[in-house]
């Protein structure tokens, strides 16, 4: 067997054993039988947050068993295909069972990235809020392509997203918008994206066709989990109500539904833009205890978020990554510097690099906090 397969097997077996660590394997099939009894109890459902809570957490154990198991038997089965064709001198199928091999070891690392999101609101939906920088139209439109990125990336990962507010830009794209993103592991794997996202390009908006650069912040916190308890003051709040702006036409809204939530003590505001007042106020109440539980994560996790607190306006000097389109086609994220030159395909959501990246960093980074605090 030749060195390079040796070192992918290698590399296999120690993504293995950290998937086995983060599920505990000792004792996963014993929690796995208990699930199971209790999926049987009739009255499991009289309480359907609880219930649904439960049935998220056997899926994923089964998820994390099955992943497992499949990529040990898939490295399994072209060993020993490999010392077959080796014993046969069939060429053909040794070059199968590595290609087979080298795909399996980039899957394996997958997943053992995704075995690292395992921070306190990790699994959580999110919410994702994007704001045009200075520059008017240009970072208005930046905006709207930076919505339409995150939507792309999260539709190819199968998650569901909620548009929740939107401010339309006075031209063109949008001032602001929030959505949330629902799905396994989407406040994990977004809150990465977290910072000043600037963009350079010959602007569309121009006349004379010169060279822009535009600048949006976006905004990741998690969704607050019905069993986790945020407690508001009301007299900490207070509630407004305006007409929301859209594009006009027959859909423009009449009355006052739209809501915005403004935390004195914080500062922070949110809104909600739906047709029903009612629903909007439901909407609005859990988005601001979502930013105050990631306020508190935040507080209590100073120097890993230190970044995050650190980017300040949408701007020179805060920047976490540039997308480039002329003169040349470069996307460079400037805290790992993690780049391609592939704009078109990180534009239309492919970020799993970037995200894989900066999450390596950070592991790593606690990592070595925790041995030097050791």
């Amino acid at each position: 067997m030749r060195a390079e397969i040796q070192t992918f097997t290698a590399e296999i077996e120690n993504s293995l054993e950290l998937l086995r660590q983060r599920m505990g394997w000792e004792t996963a099939q014993h929690r796995l039988e208990e699930f199971n009894a209790r999926v049987e109890d009739p009255t499991l459902w009289d309480d359907p947050a609880r219930a649904q809570k439960l049935m998220r957490d056997r899926q994923n154990l089964v998820d994390a068993l099955e992943t497992h198991d499949a990529i040990r038997q898939e490295l399994s089965d072209n060993l020993e295909l490999i010392e077959m064709g080796e014993a046969e001198g069939d060429a053909d199928v040794i070059a199968e069972a590595e290609t087979a091999i080298r795909a399996l070891k980039k899957r394996a690392a997958a997943k053992e990235l995704e075995a690292l999101l395992d921070g306190e609101a990790d699994g959580n939906d999110t919410f994702l809020e994007i704001n045009a920088g200075a520059g008017g139209t240009e970072s208005c439109d930046w905006a709207a392509m930076l919505a339409r990125m995150y939507v792309r990336w999260a539709e190819k990962r199968g998650y569901s997203v909620e548009l929740q507010s939107e401010q339309s830009g006075d031209e063109a794209g949008i001032k602001s918008a929030t959505y949330k993103i629902s799905g396994h592991n989407a406040y994990g794997w977004l809150k990465s994206e977290s910072g000043v996202h600037r963009l350079v390009r010959i602007s569309p908006y121009d006349s004379a066709a010169k060279r822009h650069t535009s600048f949006c912040s976006v905004w990741v916190y998690p969704v607050v989990d019905d069993d986790i308890e945020i407690e508001v003051n009301p007299a900490d709040i207070r509630i407004d109500t305006y007409r929301s702006s859209g594009a006009g036409g027959q859909h423009v809204n009449t009355t006052d539904s739209a809501v915005r939530i403004t935390h004195h003590p914080t500062g922070i505001v949110v809104t909600s833009s739906e047709k029903s007042q009612h629903q909007n106020r439901d909407i609005a109440m859990k988005a601001l205890k979502s930013r105050l539980y990631q306020r508190e994560l935040d507080l209590r996790h100073a120097a890993i978020n230190e970044a995050h607190d650190a980017k300040g306006d949408a701007g020179w000097g805060n920047q976490i990554r540039s997308y480039v389109l002329q003169p040349y086609q470069m996307v460079k994220d400037l805290r790992t510097n993690h780049e391609t030159s592939d704009t078109k395909g990180v534009l239309d959501g492919d970020l799993d690099p970037f995200m894989a990246a900066t999450l390596a960093m950070n592991v790593s980074g606690k990592s070595r906090a925790e041995a030097q605090g050791d």
